[in-house]
């Protein structure tokens, strides 16, 4: 996932300017967008509906693209292909229409330190922790930055007040991250470096979402000019990065080097304008939905395409996180006032 304006608290929780879909996200993430549309705005050819499916689709599938990536190139090589193909996508989306980029570089500055949080780290945790874990239980993990989200946005983002029903919503989502961890086996058969790495990721983007909401909103630049720049600055900071810690690949192997391409393309740079869209037509609200599809369709990929092995805790306490951060995203509803005679 990437960058995806934001204005709810429920998915990626940022304001105003890039996050990734994920409530608070989320699922991020995600992570959504206050875009300013032209009353005369055509509508899609395409229902709303399908969108949204094809959305939950790519980023369903991006943890088996991003295993089938590692296997013909290092962690490193393959956000560094991610972000390159996804950026490239979204400078032809600006292109097309016009768009301009930020002018100050007081601007730049924190889109480098969003990029970093929303993109360059948790693009490169996840890459490096499917060395280990199987693209499944790094799904499942991604569902868990609403509930990061929530928790940090109780310290940072002083209107965010606790209610019973959130609070309720965080205890039950932890519980089932302790149950897809198997806490009552004693982690056994856990690769505790692999599975660490895929939390971070996760907590890393409702840190940038804070970010974000608290440094980019009223900006001036529109959403896909600050995303657009967002990955640009990212795809810098891990091209600086990757020649340190990797050495130049032997070859291209086929499958993995499409795999990155269709990460980048459609996984960051098509998601984030399909999400645009959906925000625009259904609001973020129904858009941010989409996170809670992510873990189910990652673990589906991971199953049926690379035969990752699935025991009854994994299934079982991923209901149990979407379920608890469902509650940390829900609102206690205002009553109506009663008409007067």
């Amino acid at each position: 996932m990437t960058a995806a304006a934001a204005t709810t608290d429920p998915d990626p929780a940022p304001s105003t300017a890039t996050v990734p879909p994920a409530p608070t996200r989320s699922a991020t993430t995600a992570a959504s967008t206050p875009v300013s549309v032209p009353a005369a705005a055509r509508r899609p050819a395409l229902d709303w509906r399908i969108r949204f499916g094809a959305l939950s689709l790519i980023w369903g599938f991006s943890f088996l693209l991003i295993k089938v990536g590692t296997e013909g190139y290092a962690p490193f090589q393959v956000t560094l292909g991610r972000l390159l193909s996804g950026t490239a996508v979204l400078a032809v989306a600006m292109v097309v229409r016009r768009e301009r980029l930020p002018r100050t570089a007081r601007t730049w500055g924190h889109l480098a330190v969003a990029a970093f949080f929303l993109n360059a780290l948790p693009f490169s945790l996840f890459a490096y922790s499917e060395l280990t874990i199987p693209s499944t239980l790094a799904g499942i993990c991604n569902a868990t930055s609403p509930l990061w989200g929530m928790a940090l946005s109780l310290v940072a983002l002083s209107e965010d007040r606790p209610t019973r029903r959130r609070v309720a919503g965080l205890g039950l989502g932890f519980l089932g991250v302790l149950t897809v961890l198997g806490a009552w086996q004693g982690f056994s058969g856990l690769d505790f470096s692999g599975t660490a790495m895929a939390l971070l990721a996760s907590l890393s983007y409702p840190i940038g979402w804070i970010y974000v909401r608290r440094t980019l909103a009223g900006s001036g630049s529109s959403t896909l000019a600050l995303t657009g720049s967002q990955l640009f600055l990212g795809t810098v900071q891990i091209a600086l990065v990757t020649p340190l810690f990797t050495s130049a690949p032997d070859g291209f192997p086929l499958l993995p080097t499409l795999a990155v391409v269709a990460l980048g393309a459609l996984g960051t740079g098509l998601a984030v304008l399909l999400q645009y869209g959906l925000v625009q037509e259904v609001g973020p609200t129904t858009a941010q939905m989409v996170t809670y599809f992510i873990p189910v369709i990652a673990t589906a990929a991971g199953v049926a395409v690379l035969g990752e092995q699935l025991s009854w805790n994994t299934p079982v306490g991923a209901l149990i996180v979407l379920a608890g951060a469902a509650l940390t995203q829900s609102r206690a509803r205002t009553p109506r006032p009663t008409p007067r005679p």
